[in-house]
This record gives structure tokens, sequence and C-alpha cells, in this order.
């Protein structure tokens, strides 16, 4: 690698960081396929897979009782991977037929289920590193092999790997990785939800990544995608000032106000955004509520769960979005399983015409807790295409005591419709992931398609001035709760096309309002304007820097 070098890749968690690189651990062997397991020793040796099925399990849920909000969701997903019954009876069949060990017919078996996952593409592709890691672990266990882990340094460091399993990634919250680059991954693969949630820059998607030599010197950019080999002092320097700390009060360098609110999981996430000073929930995620269930939750057991997020915010604004089923969260009892595209099927508010209850229901618990905690709810729908949804969406809401109803902006078609959209309901915000990958008709899960799925793109742009030019005339707020408010770049130019409010992970609230408080509604609406006239994503970007600075 040549010093000054730059490796790019997808930028997939704002933020810029220098330190020196520290490689993964070494992989687990591949177990020896020679030896042959004697008949008469077989089932002794199909015997061993469950208890190290049970000893893996058992330090996955421990690992996610020590943790929070989607880190601990998703180690408890991949317990349940590890837990699979098909699983471990597939292995055990391997070495009852193929007389292998149980530690080999553990890696066949998780290298043929590696290849379906692959096969099927996006984002099931990206959950290969999940199946390896359980196949890791188990190995290990049966091996009395160590498991790679995350280097164990007193120093601040950037952690480059090929790609990183759940229960690696998890782990950086608890070491000193400042950074992460991989060779692999996508922008929705667990390494890049959790890189976000922790607020540690990542670069995915980097090739050559890899043959970095430890101990060199890199400056990551989370937010352009690059990776600089031995960057000037002057650079070094430039990224070690931390942003202030939030004060809770989002607002321009000329006072105007905007309000930075939190996207929010759970109740752990809730007070982590309390405790991050964030104005407000803008999006609650109500998801958890219903996820690895077989029926759906009892009225009496949401009002518990959203109790337990509204608490902290007791007092001010929680933008609570309705059930988001569908797509890559389908429910046994209100989803089906056969959709060719799911992406563009059933999902959303378009659940609720096959399942009005679930949505009745759901209606009455959030207008129920949010009545015990004293919250400012509002409630929005995802999904919605047409005036008629939105407006039967808003009846709803005021049947079940919900004062203030607005929708998701994620069509294409809704942000055309933003002014007769926002006649009949009292607010809405923008989902910029779904959206861009609308707009842009490219899969948001697929990683090689991450230079469509860019905000910045100047479709993109266009459809989101529109909403905010709608919003203005209507002189009613437009939210922006994707990916893209979160991320300090791009905050001003959302500004300037007419948002009034951004929510993002509480670990982004203060690099957001810290770039805020240097400019003026005016450089917002110059830097909307030149981006909104470059024909290309990067060029925007470039336009809107220069006005910027």
């Amino acid at each position: 690698m040549v010093p000054g070098a730059t490796l790019h890749g997808l930028g997939v968690s704002p933020g810029v960081a220098v330190a020196p690189v520290a490689q993964l651990g070494e992989a687990i062997a591949e177990p020896a396929a020679a030896d042959e397991v004697p008949e008469d020793r077989r089932e002794a040796e199909a015997a061993r897979l469950a208890p190290a099925v049970a000893e893996v399990v058992a330090a996955l849920r421990a690992d996610a009782a020590r943790s929070e909000g989607e880190t601990a969701q998703i180690l408890e997903a991949t317990a349940l991977l590890a837990a699979d019954p098909d699983f471990a009876a597939g292995a055990a069949a391997r070495v009852r037929a193929e007389g292998v060990s149980a530690a080999r017919a553990v890696w066949d078996e998780a290298e043929a289920q590696a290849r379906l996952l692959r096969d099927l593409g996006g984002r099931m592709a990206e959950r290969v590193a999940d199946v390896r890691s359980v196949r890791d672990r188990l190995v290990a266990r049966l091996t009395g092999a160590d498991v790679p882990g995350i280097p164990d340094r007193a120093e601040p460091f950037v952690l480059v790997a090929r790609d990183l399993a759940p229960a690696e990634t998890a782990a950086l919250g608890r070491s000193r990785c400042v950074a992460l680059v991989t060779e692999e991954g996508g922008p929705t693969s667990h390494t890049a939800i959790l890189a976000r949630a922790l607020g540690i820059p990542a670069v995915v998607g980097a090739a050559g990544a890899t043959a970095i030599p430890a101990e060199t010197v890199v400056l990551v950019d989370g937010e352009s995608g690059t990776v600089q080999l031995d960057p000037p002092e002057r650079q070094r320097a430039a990224t070690s000032e931390d942003p202030p700390e939030f004060d809770g009060r989002g607002q321009l360098a000329d006072g105007t106000p905007v309000t930075l609110r939190a996207n929010v999981g759970g109740a752990v996430d809730a007070h982590a955004a309390a405790a991050a000073r964030a104005q407000g929930i803008g999006l609650f995620r109500t998801e958890f509520c219903f996820l690895d269930r077989a029926a759906e939750p009892t009225v009496p057991e949401q009002v518990a769960a959203y109790r337990g997020v509204l608490a902290p915010f007791a007092g001010r604004t929680v933008v609570v979005r309705t059930l988001d089923a569908g797509s890559d969260k389908p429910l046994p009892f209100a989803t089906g399983a056969d959709e060719e595209n799911p992406a563009l099927g059933v999902r959303g508010l378009r659940v609720a015409r096959t399942h009005p209850a679930l949505l009745s229901h759901q209606l009455t618990a959030i207008a129920d807790a949010a009545a015990q905690e004293g919250a400012e709810v509002e409630v929005m729908a995802p999904m919605v295409a047409t005036v008629d949804e939105a407006r039967d969406f808003v009846a709803a809401c005021r049947a079940a005591g919900i004062a203030r109803a607005g929708i998701m902006i994620e069509t294409p078609a809704a942000a055309l419709l933003s002014a007769e959209m926002l006649a009949v309901v009292d607010f809405v915000s923008l989902g910029t992931n779904d959206l861009t990958q609308y707009t842009m008709a490219a899969d948001r899960l697929s990683a090689p398609l991450g230079a469509l799925n860019d905000p910045w793109q100047p479709a993109v742009l266009r459809l989101i001035g529109t909403v905010g030019a709608a919003g203005r005339a209507r002189g009613k707020p437009v939210g922006v709760c994707g990916e893209a408010g979160g991320d300090p770049a791009i905050a001003p130019v959302l500004v300037g096309l007419g948002v009034t409010s951004l929510s993002m992970t509480a670990r982004s609230l203060a690099r957001v309002a810290a770039r805020l408080r240097t400019v003026t509604a005016d450089e917002c609406r110059r830097a909307a304007e030149a981006a909104l006239g470059a024909p290309t994503a990067v060029e925007a970007r470039a336009a809107a820097a220069a006005v910027l600075g």
C-alpha cells in the first residue's frame, strides 16, 4: 500500500476518525474432512452437537442481556439462528451418513446455508456473515479453539476486517475501536446497523482494505466512504476535536430553530435519547412489539411496551410510526411469505387492508399509553401512496382519540402529491432510505447498488424539495427520519429544502447540531438551490459544499 493512497467504499455510518489499523483475529480453521468417524462412534459424535449448541446460544443471550437497543436485538436474533433445530439436525445427519466429525458437519451445513443465502441476494445475502459467526462459535466449542474477536488494546484503533459478525460488532462498544472498515458487507448489514447505533464511523465494501499493514495510520470518513492511508498531520489534527454536547436546542447560526429529535426502537433507546437531550422522538419504531411472535400482541401488552418508550419524554413530542410489517420484516400473523417482490408488496399501512383490527388495536394502545404517560403523541403511517390512504388513516386516528396524525413520505407518489397529502394530514416525515430506493429503482438492501441509494441523488433532492415547498405553503411540519437526518453534511441542505425537523440516532445529535450552528437560513437555502441544479449526486454534494464552505 502506498502512503497517502485512498481506498473507496460505501460510507454507512457518518463521522471521521484517525487511528492505527488493527486487524481482526485469525479465522477459525476449517476442520479436516479426511478423518472418518467409525460407524460405531457416529451416534456419540452426533450427540456432541446438542451441548455445543446450548453453550453457544447461552453465551450469545448473555451478551444480549449485557447490551442495549439494536445491539441486544441483533445478538438475540443470532442466538435464535444458532438455536435453529433444522441446522443442528442437518449437521447431525451429516455425521451419521458421511462419517465426518461434528465440527466438519457444522462447517459443511453452514456453507450449504451460506450458498443458499448468497443465491437469494439482497438482504438475505448479507446474512451470510451471521451464519458463519454461528459456525465459528460452534466449531470453536467442538474443537477447543479460540473464537476470533475484537482486539483488546489500550489505545484507539481502526478495526479492519473482511466482514464482521453481529457478536463481533456488538463488542465494538466495549473496545477502543474508533472506526470500522470492511471489504464486504452492505448498507443494511448488521455491521452497518450497529456501527450507526454505536456512533462509530464505518466504511464497508472497501476493496483491498485487509491488505493495509497493521499499525498504519488511516483516516476513515464514514460520510464519503473513503479510507486514506498515512494522512497529513493537519488532517489528523482536524479530526481530533469532538463536537460539544448537544444542549437540547436545535438552531442555525442566525437563531432559526430546527428541531432535532431521536429515532428509537424501544425503551433503552428512549432513555439514551433523553440523556442526549433530544428534543423529542421523531421516529418510534413499534415493530419490536410484533417481531419474533407467532400471534399479535394484546392491547395491554402493547400499552406496557409503549409506556416504556413514552415515559422519558412526558410532555414532549413523540412521533410514533404504526407497524411497518412486510418487506424485510415479515410477520407470520399478518404478511404473506410468498410475495415475489415484498418491497413492492403488502407492507406498512397496506397490511391494514387485510388486517384492519391490527391497526385498530395498535392505535388504541398508543392512545392509552400516551394518556397514561402524558406524552404529546403524533402518529404516522408508513408506505402511503394515495390521498385516500392518508385520509382514511387520519380518520382512524381521530376515532382512536389521537389528535395529530401524519404520514411517511417514502414513495415518489406521496412526494409528488405532498400538497394534497398535507391538506388532509397534520404533518409528514420523509423516510429518505425508502424514498431513495423507490425513486432510483435500486434495492436499498443491495450493496452493489449503494451508489444509487444516495440521498444526494438529484431526483431524490427534487422530491424532497417538492415536499418542503408544500409544507411551507401549508404551514405544516416536514420532518426527516431516514438516515439522511443524521448526516451533518446534508442536514443544512435538507433545512434549505424546507425540512423543519431532523431525527436521528442519539449519538448523531451533537454532530448535526454543531454543523447547523455554523450556517444561516439563507446559506441553507442557497446550498439547497445549488444542489437541486446539479445533474449528479457527486456534483450536488460539491455544489452544496461550495456554498457552505
